[in-house]
């Protein structure tokens, strides 16, 4: 049996360096009875940003979990940290989006129902009915709503209407084939999280198996980031490749890249949600 992980808080931070910061934090939770059970830190010495990761027990600590964020103000003030406080055992609420291939979303379903990740899914939102089995199997909403190019701004707020009536807070794109436009991410609230098949920055936009076949490539990825206004450019948060060959074709891509597809969002996710991954600029901190 495995052991239950212990109740704990992450700790994120985001300044410019300057001597004394980890000394500090730590002093912080030491101060008021906390126990680290994990640390991390790395400086960018072109841009000078300091990100940290820290994890303390809750067992033994004096304030509050919902008043550390407070506590902690006086700190942040002398180093102008942006900072988040987040308690270990929170399930973040998981908003999921697909269009008409499966198998992102069905991997991230057997997972969750495995409880290989905290997160609740309280709505799988489509633009096609093709993958409405999938939610009544694991017995999940779904919604499908239609969008063409004429049709996008209201299909767009029809989506941020549902996914705020149900609180989300991340939402997935598990293949949805649709580009969100800038009004959406910007009203949307919560970080999303999409998933290209291909090895980023190569081949964006549509078809990139078949633009690697094309160019005779003997590699081909899957990259997983944030959505932002700028298709495909992100910031990234997880990537793998596999090799491929003269023989293989476009089929063979695609079947191939589906399974590296599964991986690298399920790694993401698993990311995001254990609060490992800290942007600035254009790139991330992902700590392990």
């Amino acid at each position: 049996m495995t052991a239950r992980k212990q109740d704990s808080i992450v700790l994120l931070i985001h300044c410019k360096d300057r001597p004394g910061i980890v000394a500090r934090v730590s002093g912080f939770i030491h101060d008021f009875g906390g126990n680290i059970l994990d640390s991390d830190h790395h400086t960018d010495e072109e841009t000078n940003d300091f990100l940290m990761r820290m994890e303390f027990a809750t067992e033994g600590f004096e304030i509050p979990s919902e008043e550390i964020p407070a506590a902690f103000k006086p700190i942040s003030r002398v180093y102008d940290m942006r900072y988040e406080v987040h308690p270990s055992s929170r399930r973040t609420r998981v908003g999921m989006m697909v269009s008409k291939q499966d198998h992102c979303l069905a991997d991230l379903l057997q997972r969750h129902r495995r409880d290989e990740l905290q997160i609740d899914i309280p709505a799988i939102i489509s633009n096609h009915d093709a993958c409405a089995s999938w939610a009544e199997l694991f017995k999940i909403p779904f919604t499908v709503y239609p969008v063409t190019k004429e049709t996008k701004p209201q299909q767009e707020q029809q989506v941020l209407t549902l996914l705020k009536e149900h609180r989300v807070e991340l939402v997935v794109m598990a293949r949805y084939m649709q580009i969100l436009s800038a009004d959406f991410l910007a009203q949307v609230g919560c970080p999303v999280i999409n998933i290209h098949h291909s090895f980023l920055p190569a081949f964006i936009g549509a078809n990139p198996y078949r633009q690697a076949y094309e160019r005779g490539v003997k590699i081909i990825g899957a990259t997983a980031h944030y959505a932002t206004q700028d298709l495909d450019e992100g910031p990234i948060i997880e990537q793998d490749v596999i090799r491929i060959g003269h023989r293989d074709t476009v089929e063979d891509l695609v079947r191939k890249g589906r399974d590296l597809e599964e991986i690298v969002l399920a790694r993401a996710v698993r990311r995001h949600i254990e609060r490992r991954v800290l942007v600035y600029g254009r790139k991330t901190v992902v700590f392990d």
